[in-house]
């Protein structure tokens, strides 16, 4: 690598996450000079693959695992060898009813999931309600997936795009759990719709913030059909061809460079770097951020605004075969090839967030599991595969980052166990005698909280989306793109940005937008 002190770049960009290389590929493409400065030895941020077992031939997704927001546009302007395939069965809900263990089966086909909801609610009434229901959010995804890689609409603007007053009323004015209440009356289907709205977003169903509104949004409006995808090769297959793709372009990537300020006049920027060798500076004409709005606050001198906390756990683990289930109706394959969702009825849900709001941990945890190797099971090395291996990612719910902050290690400890024991009360087996060993013995298993989160990436109180997710249309101080700072030459392009959030590259490409229409394209 050339040395980097004294030089100028047309843009800068700190962090080499997947939006901040989505940046560097549409500027470096179109002929800008770029420099890509990571603190950490490898590029990826969060949306990475590894070997998190020692000695196991398993490449995991680690924290960011499905692929939803990605733009198609994104993938084909930047010409990106990168696949994702499909998930043949949405979800699977197991539930006890009259004693005996039962659940919910969604995927499959048509019939096979109308059977499904008949045999569980004894009639045709939730079927239809979910068909209904399911057929408007596909509208609306169809009508405001598209405007994310456009300059911001107006409120009035994306409205009259959605054009309909039920579904502006009921995803964007009222809180979701009024339109949940109001279209479904079984208690484990009201569950399974509403976790969508709380992933990574502590909320209750009726939160006046509408926070919990926001997160639904970006959970069913993804590629315009709300449909969430296996990467293939993994989430670090990803970034793996995002990187290529700016290198190939000639963009310049330093790992192992931490940027520590930004000194601009708007038009001018100098950006101080440090590495294990010493300290730099480098000059941009722009400066793209691909961190959180604290760290960008941090870089400037600005005031950091008030951080968001995150709520959620996230479990990796192997195992050597597939857990049987106490509902003998339902293959595993087929249970655990699209989101298993544990304790997630609507009272659990409710439950679960009363007591960690007054800050307990969820006596019944809910928490969503998938099996990513069903679908791609390249993750794994041929032997694990001929053996019967599979991954397993759950994502728990309502555990705020408050709830951590005495005893991280423990809490950790507690939870990961309350949150097992929920599968396990669901399964023919114990998990524990399914889980694989490293090569040292222990247990393929690993854990992490907010506060993990927060140490690993440097997310803000372990906030998956950096802070709370903002309406996908323009308010007072957003400006044209969503990505602009108050500094006029230094842009947000991390998962902070309006319509920030998940794994999609937007903010990467609107600040790229901004860069560009400044300098005439």
């Amino acid at each position: 690598m050339p040395a980097l002190e004294g030089h100028t770049y047309d843009a800068v960009i700190v962090g080499g996450g997947h939006n901040g290389l989505v940046a560097a590929a549409y500027l470096a493409r179109a002929g800008r000079s770029v420099l890509v400065l990571e603190r950490l030895d490898h590029t990826g941020g969060a949306a990475i693959s590894s070997r998190p077992f020692t000695g196991v031939d398993a490449r995991l997704s680690r924290y960011s695992y499905l692929v939803s927001l990605l733009p198609k546009k994104i993938v084909r302007d930047l010409g990106l060898t990168f696949r994702v395939r499909k998930r043949t069965i949405s979800s699977y809900t197991p539930v006890e009813r009259d004693g005996q263990p039962t659940g919910l089966l969604v995927g499959g086909g048509e019939r096979r999931t109308r059977e499904a909801f008949e045999r569980l609610t004894g009639g045709k009434r939730e079927y239809e309600a979910w068909r209904r229901f399911y057929a408007m959010t596909g509208r609306v995804a169809e009508r405001v997936f598209p405007t994310l890689t456009e300059p911001l609409p107006t409120r009035d603007e994306l409205r009259r795009r959605v054009d309909d007053e039920e579904a502006w009323r009921g995803l964007f004015e009222e809180p979701i759990g009024v339109m949940v209440e109001d279209r479904f009356a079984d208690d484990l289907v009201r569950g399974v719709v509403l976790t969508d709205a709380l992933i990574g977003t502590f909320a209750d169903a009726h939160d006046p913030s509408l926070k919990q509104n926001r997160c639904f949004l970006y959970h069913v409006i993804g590629g315009g059909t709300g449909d969430w995808d296996v990467p293939v090769g993994g989430m670090g297959a990803l970034t793996d061809a995002l990187a290529a793709a700016a290198r190939d372009a000639g963009a310049v990537i330093a790992t192992g460079h931490e940027a520590v300020r930004i000194a601009t006049d708007g038009r001018m920027a100098e950006v101080a770097f440090r590495t294990a060798e010493g300290e730099g500076t480098v000059a941009a004409r722009h400066v793209l951020v691909n961190a959180s709005p604290q760290a960008l606050a941090d870089l400037t001198g600005d005031e950091p605004p008030a951080p968001a906390e995150g709520a959620q756990l996230k479990v990796n683990m192997l195992l050597k075969r597939l857990p049987r289930l106490r509902d003998s109706a339902v293959d595993p394959r087929a249970a655990f090839s699209g989101t298993f969702h544990i304790a997630e009825g609507y009272e659990q849900l409710a439950a679960a967030y009363d007591q960690a709001a007054a800050g307990e941990l969820p006596a019944a945890p809910p928490s969503e599991i998938y099996c990513h190797s069903l679908t791609d099971p390249t993750i794994l090395g041929p032997e694990l595969v001929e053996q019967g291996y599979q991954t397993l990612t759950l994502f728990g719910l309502h555990t705020p980052a408050r709830l951590f902050e005495e005893d991280n290690d423990g809490v950790r400890e507690e939870l990961v166990k309350s949150t097992l024991a929920q599968l396990d009360a669901q399964l023919a087996e114990p998990l524990a005698d399914c889980l694989a060993v490293d090569a040292e013995g222990r247990p393929c298993i690993e854990a992490k909280t907010p506060l993990d989160l927060e140490r690993d990436l440097r997310l803000p109180r372990g906030n998956i989306f950096h802070r709370d997710l903002s309406w996908p249309y323009a308010q007072e101080g957003t400006g044209r793109w969503g990505v602009e700072t108050r500094h006029g030459n230094v842009l947000l392009c991390g998962a902070g940005a309006v319509r920030g959030g998940g794994v999609s590259g937007v903010p990467g490409h609107n600040a790229a937008m901004v860069v560009l229409e400044g300098a005439g394209g």
